[in-house]
C-alpha cells in the first residue's frame, strides 16, 4: 500500500500503482482555486474515473457546547460547492455531499457507500487544524487499508510551498 503524509505525495502515475477508478476526497478546507491544488493531487484526481467529495461539518468543542452546528453545516455546504467546482475543472465525473459532524463517521459513511480505491484528504495546516483531526491520517490508513494522499491548506486557501 502506498501512502503519503501531509507535504509528501505518492507518484499517482507510477506503473506499480493500481488504476484509480473511485476516488474519495475528504476536504475540511478548500483551496482558493483549482490551480492551488498540488500537482500530485491534481494527477490523482485526473487519473480517477469517478470522484466523490465529502466535506465534514467539523464542529469544534465550543461549537458543540454553543449548539452552533447549523452554521457549520452551511459552511460545509459552501465548501462542498467550492471543491466540486474545482474537481469539475479537472474531471466531470464528480459528486458529493456534506458529511457528518464526526469526522471518522464521515469517512465510514463515504467508504461504505462509495467503495473507493484511493482517498485524498485536504486538511487545514497543523496550526489551524480542528481538534477532530489529530491522528486522522494514521487512523484512516489503519481503518480502511487504502492508499491515501494528503495535502495541507492554509486559512487563505493556499498550499504551503512544501506541499506543491
Amino acid at each position: 500500500m502506498r501512502t503519503a503524509a501531509v507535504g509528501m505525495h505518492p507518484d499517482p502515475l507510477n506503473s506499480e500503482s493500481a488504476p484509480i477508478h473511485r476516488l474519495l476526497m475528504v476536504a475540511d478546507s478548500a483551496v482558493a482555486s483549482v490551480d492551488d491544488l498540488p500537482t500530485a493531487v491534481r494527477a490523482v484526481i485526473d487519473s480517477a474515473t469517478e470522484v466523490y467529495v465529502v466535506t465534514p461539518t467539523l464542529p469544534g468543542r465550543l461549537a458543540w457546547l454553543a449548539d452552533d452546528i447549523d452554521r457549520l453545516r452551511h459552511l460545509a455546504d459552501q465548501r462542498l460547492d467550492t471543491v466540486l467546482g474545482h474537481i469539475h475543472a479537472i474531471s466531470p465525473e464528480a459528486r458529493g455531499r456534506t458529511g457528518d459532524e464526526m469526522l471518522l463517521t464521515s469517512f465510514d459513511d463515504a467508504v461504505g457507500d462509495f467503495q473507493p480505491d484511493h482517498i485524498v484528504i485536504g486538511l487545514l495546516t497543523s496550526e489551524h487544524g480542528n481538534w477532530q483531526e489529530r491522528g486522522l491520517i494514521e487512523h484512516v490508513k489503519e481503518r480502511f487499508g487504502l492508499p491515501v494522499t494528503t495535502y495541507a491548506i492554509d486559512l487563505h486557501g493556499h498550499v504551503p510551498a512544501f506541499d506543491s
